[in-house]
Parts: C-alpha cells; structure tokens; sequence
C-alpha cells in the first residue's frame, strides 16, 4: 500500500462511507500503516479486508451515528483518529427550483450532520486525553458550486468546510488536530458509470465520456481524474505524527482544477 511510509502502529481509526471509493481506499491505507480501524454503511458489503471492525449504520441520522460511536467506545475503547469521508449527492438535475425542502435536508444530513453528530460523540474523548486527529473530507465544490445538479451538496460541504475550521480553533489548543481535504473530481466506482452513461448520451467512449467531465468543471490541468489512492494518501499523512504541526488547514487535491491560489 501506498501508506506503508507511515506509522500507525497501536491507533484506532474511524473511517466514515468506508466500503467503497475515497472511503475503501482510505481504510486500507490506515490499516497498511498499522492502524485498528473501524468504518460503516448503511449495509454490510459482501467482503471485508480481514481485521476491519464495522458497523451497519445510516449516518444520515442521529441514531445511526450514535449507533457508530457505541461500537467504538465498546470495542476500541476510543478513537485517535476519525476521518469523515461520507458525503454525496442523489440531487435530480434543474437547479435551484427542482430542490426542495426533503433534498436539502437529505443533502445536509448526508455531507454535514452525519460528521458533526460523530465529532460531537468521539472528539470529547480525545479531548480529555489531549490526543486525536479529525478529518473532514469537503470538495473542491464549496468554491466552485455546479449550480445544474450539486447546489445543495456544494452548500453542505461549503457548511462543513466552515464548521471544521470553527472546531479546530476550539479543540486544536487542546490537543487534538482538525484538517480538511478537498478533493475534486475523484475517479471512483460512481463517477465511472457517470461518465459511462454521459459517454453512451454523447455517442463516445469511455475516455470521452470523461473528457466532458472535466470540460463542465473549467478542465483539469493534469488531464485526468484524482485517483482513490492518492487521496487515501494525503489522508494517511494528515493523521500520522509526521503531520504533528498542521491543524485548521485545508488541502486541496483536484490536479489543479480550481483556477485562484
């Protein structure tokens, strides 16, 4: 794995929406490095990495969460590290008129509530022991909104991104570090089929597909996609002691997607 330059070695991990993409990439890479971790879906996936915890949970919710934390306060006794990964959107196309009240709540509970519900649960802990590190995952999004079928999902994340700098301030003189990471457009299992079903729309291929992707966010100045991996990298970084100094940051990962500095 890719992470293996990286000592976790007798660290508990919480990984959020970790049985598929950024979340499955980031899970191996923290267990690579030799953490403990525990991660969670809405249902159990058909294969495990041997040695992961899980727990069936909708995060989307206040008992699903509370659900998760029981688990891990029961098995691990704690958490030193929480990355809250899940996020998402199921938003119908039209702007801001084709969304109302459900969506939105649907789109905050999902990219929002779920990793406040999990800090206010977990962060207490490492508070009291002066130790801990959180990620909240956001998205290039919050600072470029695609208004056509992600609006509510890049204000969500916008909220997040804030509400992430607002706890550091709080709990970063208390030990215990808080760090974003805003991917752009990451290659994973969703955003294939969603370049498959643009490419067979275009009459194209695959790669074509893509290539209208990265048209409608501005383009890509690397030319491709992010991939899984290399978030679940940067990730592994941020949690490790080797990251000791950086807290209330941001880390933009989208191969020079967004335009300003």
């Amino acid at each position: 794995m890719g992470a293996r330059w990286i000592d976790l070695a007798g660290q508990r991990a919480v990984v959020t929406g970790g049985t598929k993409g950024v979340g499955q990439a980031v899970v191996a890479a923290l267990a690579a490095a030799g953490a403990r971790v525990v991660t969670s879906a809405r249902a159990r996936p058909a294969t495990l990495p041997d040695g992961i915890g899980f727990v069936a949970a909708d995060l989307m919710s206040s008992d699903g969460c509370a659900a998760l934390a029981r688990f891990v306060e029961a098995e691990l006794g704690g958490v030193d590290i929480l990355v809250n990964v899940l996020g998402g959107s199921s938003a119908p196309g039209g702007g801001f008129a084709a969304l109302d009240d459900a969506l939105w709540m649907s789109e905050l509970n999902q990219n929002l509530m779920g990793a406040v519900r999990l800090d206010r649960a977990l962060v207490p802990g490492m508070v009291e022991r002066r130790s801990g590190v959180v990620i909240h995952v956001t998205s290039i999004q919050h600072e470029l909104p695609l208004p056509e079928s992600t609006m509510a999902y890049a204000a969500a994340k916008a909220a997040l991104a804030t509400y992430s700098k607002a706890l550091s301030k709080e709990v970063t003189p208390k030990g215990v570090r808080v760090v974003r990471v805003s991917p752009g457009w990451v290659e994973t299992e969703a955003a294939v089929r969603l370049a498959e079903r643009i490419a067979q729309q275009a009459g194209t291929d695959y790669e074509g597909g893509k290539a209208i992707i990265m048209q409608s966010l501005g383009g890509i100045p690397l030319g491709r996609p992010v991939q899984p991996q290399e978030v679940a990298d940067l990730i592994a970084f941020l949690v490790s002691p080797r990251a000791g100094a950086i807290s209330g940051t941001e880390y933009v990962i989208d191969g020079g997607t967004v335009p300003t500095a």
